[in-house]
């Protein structure tokens, strides 16, 4: 295929699909919006074992044009539209997980829709087919998950819609969901997607093949309409980085393909040709259906209803967004994000860089960030959760660590600010009897390796300030080496000190007596960093302090500084006599 029409769409097609199942619930099923079905039919498809416990399912929710087809179940089948994330051996994966993937109600793939036979009348629905709501969606699958004898989800998982009704999963039945994780998704669509859903929609409904959605009778289908809506559709899965990349250097070398739409440009046999292979495989009035049910959903339209809204989830939470999506952008899946963590649920949260768009999610282009953090998150609800694992005991990452442990007590509540690797709350967990830790961090890769160990980290910009968390949400706030790279010093402390009963703080020491040789004798910069010692250059630090300093500091703020440790790490001890000159690293206990 020319690669001008390479898209996520590329492996979807109408083949039948050979390893569907069918559940079919007899009795009638009432919907939200006051509607009724006399019976409902879901398609899935199955992945792995289920084992004896029957608790290491994981459900998978469908985009708007997916379906239960996920990945191939071996060489001779499909490929599937998430084949790079489930399967033998990948993040979600099948020789440990029992992976379920239905085709939604509504759609067009073998589940209840506008195309189904009503058992009523005889003949498709159409557009007497019922207006449905995202929670019915989950009601339906739910029944599914009750047929097969799963009581509660390891995990669910999806993204854009998929994401949605795992959302929409976690608040309706906390109960039920061990962990979520919504992909490129929002608790509401903005108004300028749903500006692009209308439309497509009124390109659909104003169809002349439409017929009031009874096409099917007169067999004949509003592939114009349809076309277009899918047109849209791709203009808001592609970002502005990578339609330049796909189309700018071709911008005038057209494609001819068979189409009654314009081709003049390289966009624009690329629209076309999406357009046209969607009619191939997907009806309009299902279209119609589950655009309307997304666009209707609304878990909360101001912080506090959206707090509400998740404060009944139980469940830990791992929220991923990509950069350049602009249907949903990074900022609504941080609303999530600060929601969960004012009502103090376990989540991490990483904004993925990537230049894909919305569609980053189904590409391999930021795969080894976004698909281990899935995996490293899984394996650990799987280990901890049901295994009762516990963290095995690490070395300690820097040596300021033991002293900063040895003042917390047990059973605190802690937020570590620029918590990097995660060391300290590696630490921190081992206590069991510590009631909750989180972590701060802005580097992706560490917030990576984090989940890795089964911390909860939110990627953020201290410099943002913390105003997702409560007066005292925490008894003990933490900034460890990282004060020295913050740019607003008072304002960061405020908000630490507003966040956390107690802080505490530890950072190189400027004073100490070989900084101060180095500096005078030498005539160059200190090496300042605990482990690792950065030159002048190389340094993510943007000031220098002594612990004179910060004492003045806090006597000028009316902090009160409870306890002073100080450290000189060559030697490994802690300094009693002069510590100003004789240490290289102090941690203080402060409050206000």
């Amino acid at each position: 295929m020319d690669a001008l029409f390479d898209s996520t769409d590329a492996v979807r097609n109408a083949n039948p699909l050979k390893h569907a199942c069918e559940f079919l619930y007899s009795s009638p099923v009432n919907l939200e919006r006051g509607g009724c079905l006399s019976e409902v039919r879901i398609t899935y498809e199955t992945y792995g074992e289920l084992n004896l416990r029957k608790d290491n399912a994981v459900l998978i929710c469908h985009a708007i044009s997916g379906d239960s087809h996920v990945a191939a179940h071996d060489e001779l089948d499909n490929t599937g539209w998430w084949e790079i994330m489930v399967g033998p051996g990948k993040p979600i994966d099948t020789d440990k997980y029992f992976v379920i993937c239905p085709n939604f109600l509504g759609g067009c793939r073998g589940s209840t829709g506008p195309d189904s036979i009503n058992p009523d009348t005889g003949y498709q629905y159409g557009l007497d087919f019922p207006e449905i709501t995202v929670g019915d969606i989950v009601e339906v699958d739910c029944l599914l998950i009750d047929s097969l004898g799963i009581t509660r989800l390891l995990s669910v998982v999806g993204g854009s819609l998929g994401g949605v009704v795992t959302l929409e999963w976690a608040t309706r039945f906390p109960d039920r969901v061990l962990s979520a994780i919504p992909l490129a998704t929002a608790a509401h669509m903005t108004s300028q997607a749903l500006a692009f859903d209308i439309v497509a929609r009124n390109a659909i409904l104003s169809d002349p093949n439409y017929l009031g959605g009874r096409y099917y009778e007169k067999g004949v289908i509003p592939a114009s309409g349809l076309a277009i809506a899918r047109m849209l559709g791709h203009i808001t899965y592609l970002s502005r980085e990578s339609m330049m990349k796909k189309f700018d250097s071709t911008r005038n070398q057209a494609r001819k393909i068979e189409t009654a739409f314009e081709t003049k440009f390289s966009v624009g046999s690329y629209l076309a040709y999406q357009g046209g292979k969607f009619v191939e495989r997907f009806d309009a009035n299902s279209y119609v259906v589950l655009t309307t049910a997304i666009d209707n959903f609304d878990l909360g339209s101001t912080p506090i209803e959206l707090q509400k809204s998740l404060k009944r989830s139980m469940c830990r939470w791992l929220i991923l967004s990509f950069t350049t999506d602009w249907l949903f952008p990074s900022f609504l899946s941080m609303e999530l994000v600060n929601a969960l963590l004012a009502t103090d649920k376990r989540v991490s949260y990483c904004d993925i860089p990537s230049e894909c768009g919305h569609d980053g999610f189904l590409l391999p282009d930021e795969f080894e960030i976004y698909g281990e953090m899935i995996r490293s998150f899984l394996s650990n609800i799987s280990f901890e959760v049901l295994s009762g694992g516990v963290l095995q005991l690490e070395r300690p990452d820097r040596i300021d660590y033991e002293q900063i442990l040895d003042l917390i007590p047990r059973g605190a509540k802690v937020l570590d600010l620029g918590c990097g690797k995660g060391g300290l709350l590696a630490r921190l967990r081992q206590r069991s009897e510590c009631s909750r830790v989180q972590g701060i961090e802005i580097k992706e890769k560490y917030v990576l390796r984090c989940i890795e160990r089964g911390l909860d980290v939110v990627q953020a910009d201290l410099n943002d300030g913390l105003h997702a968390f409560s007066d005292h949400q925490f008894d003990f706030v933490v900034l460890s080496k990282t004060l020295q790279t913050v740019r607003d010093v008072e304002f960061v402390l405020d908000e630490m000190l507003r966040v956390g009963v107690r802080g505490i703080v530890s950072f190189p020491n400027l004073g100490f007596h070989e900084h101060r040789r180095r500096l005078m004798n030498e005539g160059q910069a200190p090496k300042l960093d605990f482990d690792d010692a950065k030159e002048w250059y190389n340094t993510s630090d943007v000031r220098f302090l002594t612990l004179k300093d910060f004492e003045y500091f806090c006597s000028k703020k009316g902090i009160n500084v409870h306890h002073c440790i100080a450290i000189d790490t060559k030697q490994q001890k802690q300094i009693d006599q002069n510590p100003n000159e004789n240490a290289d690293v102090v941690i203080l206990v402060i409050s206000k």
